[in-house]
């Protein structure tokens, strides 16, 4: 019988990593390796292979079927305060503008402005979209008449990682979705 794996090309036969405690490394970006980094993984005994791909890898002496879901042996204990970064600060606000609340053209602003002695952090920058950011020029949003949705927070990574199942990748194979979302309440 004919399976949909067995057409696709190795390198589009990524691996779920999760850690040793069987939860995803992380949501958002979606944990994944490389066949060819899992596949040295699992010689290297770092991994415990959990579900496989249809697909097969061929040397002169073995055949192996592609790991799609594996899991570290020894655990990784994630940080608890992500990086500062744009992406992370879009994902902390949803993707959304927290003055007006549209998702195009996103930029981030200082609400207290950086002219007004504003700092970089994640306690004084939220996303904005670019006409909110450019209609409240470099005032607080008080005096611009522009009340937040939500003040500004540093986020743990796991609020990250919550935020990032709201936005699932585009793609996911059918032997990832037991290990993705386990927290989800079940239909009745």
């Amino acid at each position: 019988m004919f399976h949909p794996d067995l057409a696709r090309h190795p390198d589009s036969c990524p691996a779920l990593v999760l850690n040793a405690d069987y939860t995803p490394l992380s949501y958002y970006p979606l944990s994944l390796w490389p066949w060819q980094t899992a596949v040295k993984a699992v010689f290297l005994d770092r991994v415990t292979i959990v579900e496989n791909y249809e697909r097969e890898i061929h040397s002169p002496t073995r055949t192996m079927a592609i790991p799609s879901v594996i899991a570290l042996r020894q655990y990784v204990k994630p940080s608890e305060h992500p990086a500062f970064t744009r992406f992370n600060l879009f994902l902390r606000d949803r993707f959304a503008c927290q003055y007006c609340g549209s998702g195009k053209d996103l930029t981030f602003d200082h609400v207290v402005p950086r002219r007004l002695g504003g700092r970089t952090t994640w306690e004084n920058v939220t996303t904005a979209c670019a006409p909110c950011n450019l209609k409240k020029g470099g005032r607080t949003p008080k005096q611009a008449h522009m009340p937040l949705y939500r003040q500004p927070w540093r986020p743990t990574s796991w609020q990250l990682q919550d935020n990032g199942r709201a936005f699932p990748p585009n793609y996911l194979h059918t032997s990832w979705i037991d290990w993705l979302y386990w927290d989800v309440e079940l239909e009745g």
